[in-house]
């Protein structure tokens, strides 16, 4: 009797949904969903972007909320990598999922998603944007800059980082291709004047439920195993996109007119997070489709209503994955971006969802910051002609195991210890190993500076 009677509930809150969106002279309901149309290689890509995901995921994820967008990841570096060469180029590919793949193939993927996505649904917004500042005194190289605006939509704009606007104007853009989620992408901490180049990307999406939640069925219940209270969002309906496998349930609840769903997985009692990415991971996209379309499920929902931030570090993140050279000054590889030698020193993801009633709102930047893998020149003077104190350290602990001052007035007795006619030099070739001798001709590192023979 119970299922008798949740599927006529059911049911008639179909019917009321529709008889209500009908009265509103709302036709758009009745129209068929559009879907991503790709070739077998833009699929390629497609597949390899999905396993970049559970990767990334896995690699950023602990015991917290969390929210990400590795597809941010993927644009950022995949436009990056028109700049790139050799074992650099290579390793951005392998660890975005893309192995052999030609950087064009992935260009075009990445124009395709840009430009069939945002048009799909007409009452979903989706926004995939992509910018390039660069320092004034850096040029970028014709090709690239060419590559960026054909491809990625990118128009490069250069600046003066010192003119106190710069950081203001990077934000600015974040906010404003987020509709304000993410308004600050950049603080005084994180902004460097002297950095070459500010790489960008941001995602925003935004979609009504094509059911919404009533508010009124809104409840507030415990959570979790320590019980926090919480509004979980409540209803009754008819699904055909409903399944339970032996790792978890799985329940997807579509936006708009269907194009975009938002897919919850929970996990069976005595299964994890954890035991979900695998199943998730090892069979995808096969295990988020529906075998049974014809089967209808009277699915007692109930779903928090939460908003998630979060800001990620992704330097360790994407070189655990792989990312090696492009993180270190002195083996990155990015001669066709500009026209000094650059690499990587940030690499950072500002990402927010917010889940409601109404429907779902998304957001994600992807901020790299390129630097010159050319030590830059400082000068100081360092006169110790005033009392001082010294100290002998272990430099890998800092435990003190001398300390002392001076204060002048040496007496005559101390026996001066023999001075080093020259300080002891270290030479390192490009790949980070130690020479014993300096070479004769090439590009070698002594003493940490570049040295070009």
């Amino acid at each position: 009797m119970k299922q008798i009677y949740l599927f006529i509930l059911a049911a008639f809150l179909a019917c009321q949904s529709t008889n209500a969106q009908a009265q509103d002279g709302n036709t758009d309901y009745y129209e068929e969903p559009k879907f991503l149309n790709l070739t077998q290689e833009e699929q390629a890509c497609a597949n390899a972007c999905n396993d970049f995901t559970f990767r990334l995921f896995r690699a950023s994820k602990e015991e917290e909320n969390i929210v990400l967008s590795p597809l941010s990841v993927t644009y950022a570096l995949s436009m990056l990598n028109n700049g790139a060469s050799g074992e650099t180029r290579e390793e951005i590919k392998r660890a975005l999922g893309f192995g052999d793949k030609e950087v064009a193939d992935i260009n075009a993927f990445c124009l395709k998603m840009m430009t069939d996505c945002a048009t799909l649904d007409n009452r979903v917004k989706l926004l995939i944007s992509n910018t390039v500042f660069m320092n004034k005194g850096y040029m970028l190289k014709p090709s690239f800059v060419e590559t960026v605006k054909h491809f990625y939509d990118a128009t490069p704009e250069t600046r003066d980082f010192h003119d106190g606007l710069t950081m203001d104007a990077i934000n600015q853009w974040a906010s404003d291709h987020t509709e304000g989620m993410i308004p600050k992408v950049l603080d005084k901490n994180s902004f460097d004047p002297d950095a070459i180049s500010y790489l960008m990307n941001a995602i925003y999406f935004c979609g009504t439920w094509q059911d919404p939640f009533d508010k009124s069925w809104t409840v507030t219940e415990p959570f979790g195993k320590n019980g926090e209270l919480i509004p979980l969002m409540h209803k009754y309906f008819s699904f055909t996109t409903y399944k339970e496998t032996d790792d978890f349930q799985m329940l997807s609840l579509p936006y708009g007119m269907g194009t975009y769903s938002l897919l919850v997985f929970l996990p069976k009692e005595g299964r994890t997070i954890d035991n979900v990415l695998d199943a998730l991971a090892a069979n995808w996209p096969k295990a988020a489709s529906y075998t049974e379309y014809n089967i209808n499920y009277v699915v007692d929902v109930k779903l928090p209503a939460f908003e998630t931030s979060t800001r990620l570090r992704l330097n360790d993140i994407m070189t655990s994955l792989g990312v090696e050279r492009a993180f270190n000054p002195m083996l990155a590889e990015f001669p066709d971006f500009c026209n000094t030698p650059t690499y990587i020193s940030a690499m950072l993801q500002d990402a927010k969802i917010e889940v409601n009633e109404e429907g779902t709102k998304a957001a994600a930047v992807t901020t790299i910051t390129g630097c010159t893998g050319v030590q830059k020149e400082r000068h100081a003077q360092f006169y110790a002609n005033r009392p001082f104190l010294y100290a002998i350290v272990e430099n890998n602990t800092n435990t003190i195991f001398f300390i002392g001052q001076y204060m002048g007035n040496t007496p005559a007795d101390v026996t001066n210890p023999k001075l080093a006619t020259s300080a002891p030099t270290t030479t390192y070739d490009l790949q980070g190993r130690r020479l014993t001798t300096e070479p004769q001709s090439g590009v070698f590192i002594r003493d940490g500076k570049k040295i070009m023979k």
